[in-house]
Formats: C-alpha cells, structure tokens, sequence
C-alpha cells in the first residue's frame, strides 16, 4: 500500500471525490487549496483532501474509497497516515459529515467524537436532496478528535 500527495491534475480522481461531495461545485471550493492524498494498493483504492482551517485544527474535506474497496481498511488507513504526518503542526483534526447511519460510526471508530452541528448545511448549500441509507442529509455534524 502507498500513499501520495497530489499536486496536480485533482481532478483525475473526480469520480472518487464525487463518492464523498455529489456535486462538483462543492468540491471546487476546496479542492484547489487542499492538499490531496491518494492511496494506491494494485491500484487507486483511496483518496483524502485535507485543508487548514486555522486555529491548529486541520479539517478533512472529502475521504472516499472506491466501492468493492470499502470496509477493507483504506478509509482507516488514509485517516491515520494523515493524523501521522500532521500531528506535530496541528492539534485536531475534524471532518463534516452528514448525520448517517453510515459514516458518523466509521469515524467515531476512527477515534472522533460528535463536536458540533451546522443546521441546513445540505439543503442550504446542494442544488438537490441529498440521501443516504434512504435518508435525506439535512444538517452538517463535525466530529473531531486530538492529534
């Protein structure tokens, strides 16, 4: 397994950012001033984008795993290569997520903890619902946990 920033051409991995942000637009607001990871296992497997939201706390943007690849460990492994390489230049690391049956237990088993929530996050700032596990994603939650 190797991982590797990405520093030009992001958008190559379009269609793994998609899996985590639907809409490019969205994605576009970040993208360019993230730093972006790749994890390659006989092939892309992974990514994260990560960006510096000031304060020591350093915010993962968009993690995805390519589907037939997930539940095997990359998701973990990217959270935890990122929390290395970055522990002695910040203090937390969060990310926002919608509140999912899917994705809100994964990070918590990362060792993240519910920190706040931003109300209407998806359906002010989505041009369509958003759905997950048959549930529409409304509110943003932010989970954080120390480096």
């Amino acid at each position: 397994m190797n991982i590797f920033q990405v520093k030009e051409n992001k958008k190559e991995y379009l269609s793994l950012l998609l899996l985590a942000d639907e809409q490019e637009d969205m994605i576009d607001r970040y993208l360019e001033r993230g730093v972006m990871f790749v994890l390659d296992d006989d092939g892309v497997k992974g990514e994260c984008v990560i960006t510096d939201e000031g304060d020591g706390v350093l915010e993962i943007k968009n993690i995805a795993v390519a589907p037939g690849h997930q539940r095997k460990g990359y998701g973990k492994a990217l959270i935890e290569y990122i929390a290395d390489r970055y522990r002695e230049r910040y203090s937390i690391l969060q990310v926002g997520t919608g509140d999912s049956p899917l994705t809100i237990p994964f990070y918590e088993e990362c060792g993240f903890a519910r920190h706040h929530i931003v109300k209407n996050f998806f359906t002010d700032n989505y041009d369509h619902p958003i759905y997950e596990c048959g549930v529409q994603l409304v509110d943003m939650v932010y989970l954080r946990k120390a480096l």
